[in-house]
């Protein structure tokens, strides 16, 4: 089934579509764009909760580009994949590099931002966005827990309160997928379950190369399946019984972008009483939304771009923290 081109007009594809309807809104700052862009009933989930209404977007997006009206942001990745006739999901990567006066002098703050976008008839219907808003503070030197102080969890509402999608091979948040790429897909997700899941990190060797690059919070890299084992230790120590859920993926294969990329919406529930990574130990649940891009090749995973908010994740875990809290984790192990 063919994409009906009611879906991206009036551009070219997809692609163009998310790469020039976002610097439209974003760069040329055409806000009143987004009128013409959302539904009206349109809904977001992000890291600090959910937004049902069109308003809620333009609002947040007035207030976020007064922040740094400077702001460009750039289209590193996206990977879109079909949803019926007249409907497609994109995962949009966007790097940025903006200016901000830090200490007196002007410097250049790197992070990323991934905005999963469910597009029907050229409209969006439902979004899902992560920023990497660690990155901010570790650049301009603000402490992450007085970032998250100035937070507020507000929660989520609809479909990510829901149970995860059975198979998100078929079927996953926006709906049904076409067979595209479908062992790769496949061989992604059984990593998460095996590796993220089950921790089995000695598993890492046999689904990524040896010479890996994971990109992750923080604007960090990380090396090879060595580094990558480490980084994903440090994610899940503070919530040792957390499980990460996929609640959606798309696949796209095109050589501008080094070849197939697979995209998953993930999201990992747990509670914090391990490690006291964030401060005292609160024994509640936390709830943290994320989404990384992993490139195959032959077969195996050569990079993951993994976005997820640990300054909101944060201030969820604030709003459970008291002073006096005596709560101290112990191994008894």
């Amino acid at each position: 089934m063919s994409l009906d081109p009611i879906a991206y007009q009036p551009y070219s594809d997809p692609d163009e579509f998310i790469r020039e309807v976002t610097d439209r809104i974003w760069v040329g700052r055409d806000i009143d764009h987004i009128i013409e862009n959302y539904e009206e009933d349109s809904i977001v989930h992000g890291s600090l909760g959910t937004t049902v209404g069109r308003q809620g977007v333009i609002d947040g997006t007035t207030m976020r580009i007064a922040t740094v009206p400077q702001h460009v942001g750039v289209a590193e990745d996206v990977i879109w994949e079909q949803r019926g006739e007249d409907a497609f999901l994109s995962s949009h990567l966007v790097f940025s590099s903006d200016e901000h006066i830090v200490d007196g002098r002007l410097r250049r703050v790197r992070s990323r931002t991934v905005a999963n976008c469910l597009y029907r008839r050229g409209r969006m219907v439902e979004e899902w966005v992560v920023r990497d808003s660690l990155a901010d503070c570790l650049q301009r030197g603000i402490p992450p827990e007085e970032a998250a102080a100035e937070m507020r969890f507000v929660g989520h509402e609809g479909s990510w309160t829901q149970q995860s999608p059975a198979d998100p091979l078929r079927s996953g948040e926006s709906g049904p997928r076409p067979s595209t790429a479908n062992a790769s897909c496949a061989m992604v997700l059984d990593m998460i379950e095996e590796v993220w899941n089950k921790r089995r990190l000695d598993q890492v060797h046999e689904y990524m190369v040896r010479d890996l690059f994971l990109h992750t919070v923080g604007d960090s890299t990380v090396l090879r399946p060595e580094g990558y084992q480490k980084d994903l230790l440090s994610l899940i120590a503070p919530f040792t019984d957390c499980r990460f859920s996929v609640r959606d993926v798309q696949a796209h294969d095109h050589p501008d972008y080094a070849g197939l990329r697979v995209a998953v919406l993930w999201q990992m529930t747990g509670v914090y009483a391990g490690v006291p990574s964030f401060g005292p130990l609160t024994n509640a649940p936390v709830d943290l939304m994320g989404v990384s891009q992993f490139l195959i090749q032959n077969g195996r995973i050569v990079r993951e771009i993994r976005v997820y908010d640990e300054i909101a994740l944060r201030a969820q875990i604030a709003v459970h923290q008291d002073e006096n809290s005596s709560m101290i984790g112990t191994n008894i192990y």
